[in-house]
């Protein structure tokens, strides 16, 4: 069995659980690079990274580079004599610092490979309305995210799924991946295989505020999974009388298009029902949140918002 002295890469809570079980699995991770500290939420109080604080509840050195080639953090890199990284949700790295451990440098990535290769995996899987996907470490070469894979875990997409109940679920599953892939290096036993040809395969671009805007020529069926695949964070978005709503649940509601009151975009009691027509029907909205306020039931936005149109 080999002798493994980690470093691990990663910055946000999908990392948190594959660090805590390499620690709690008595494997050596040496040093923990994350994201510089930077201020957050109303006060702007300077923040540490989640990776950050687990690593430091057990004493791992922290390293936070502002750049990836900086001299001072490749020597400092070199120094802790690890012979292999694990990446889990950082950014790109350079062949300067991946290339550099002699066991090499794998990333767990949260989707089956090369399916949704990108910054959005689990978003885009629920938006594309996909019934399954996974968890998958390879490890990295130049091109981002098309390494040999090491290992996969497949994960289903339940109908009530969004993308936070995947995210906590899948880096869970993905912690447990880690743990076997480290396992597997340490006994010499990997057998990678080269990714398939990912010329059909769908995509996972990182997403904008442009892309959260709801398409209402949609189907239901289509609204439906892109609200879901962006609920909580960082949420799908439309207009309502002229402001802009999240709309972070909604179904689709049992009226037809031949309902729809001429020139209208929605229906509504100003009670307890808010209809948004689609495509081929409409989506009853469950939960929203209007510019500038909290996010609340239906009902509770509707007792303090009269809309422009309603039905009697």
């Amino acid at each position: 069995m080999r002798e493994i002295r980690i470093v691990f890469m990663g910055t946000p809570e999908f990392a948190v659980p594959s660090l805590k079980i390499l620690n709690e699995s008595n494997y050596k991770v040496v040093a923990v690079v994350t994201a510089p500290d930077k201020p957050a939420g109303r006060g702007l109080k300077v923040k540490s990274s989640p990776v950050k604080e687990e690593a430091e509840k057990h004493s791992i050195p922290v390293l936070q580079p502002e750049k990836l080639k900086d001299p001072q953090f490749l020597e400092e890199l070199r120094s802790f004599n690890a012979n292999l990284f694990v990446v889990v949700a950082f950014r790109m790295l350079p062949e300067v610092v991946w290339a550099m451990p002699e066991y090499g440098t794998f990333n767990l990535h949260a989707s089956l490979l090369p399916a949704y290769r990108g910054a959005a995996p689990i978003n885009w899987a629920i938006i594309n309305g996909e019934k399954e996907t996974g968890v998958t470490t390879f490890f990295l070469q130049h091109e981002i995210d098309t390494g040999d894979i090491i290992m996969q875990e497949k994960e289903k997409i339940y109908v009530e799924d969004n993308a936070e109940t995947l995210y906590d679920r899948l880096k869970l599953k993905g912690a447990e991946l880690v743990l076997k892939t480290v396992s597997a290096i340490s006994n010499n036993s990997v057998n990678t295989q080269k990714q398939a040809p990912a010329e059909n395969t769908p995509l996972a671009p990182k997403i904008f505020r442009d892309t959260c805007k709801i398409n209402w020529d949609q189907n239901s069926f289509e609204v439906v999974n892109f609200i879901r695949g962006l609920s909580p964070y960082p949420g799908a978005w439309t207009e309502l009388d002229g402001k802009t709503c999240k709309i972070f649940r909604a179904s689709i509601a049992n009226i037809s298009s031949a309902e729809k009151p001429e020139n209208a975009d929605y229906l509504t009691d100003n009670k307890s029902y808010l209809y948004f027509f689609t495509k081929n029907g409409a989506l009853s909205i469950e939960e929203i949140q209007p510019q500038g306020k909290k996010r609340m039931l239906i009902d509770e936005f509707l007792r303090g918002n009269k809309l422009c149109l309603f039905q009697q």
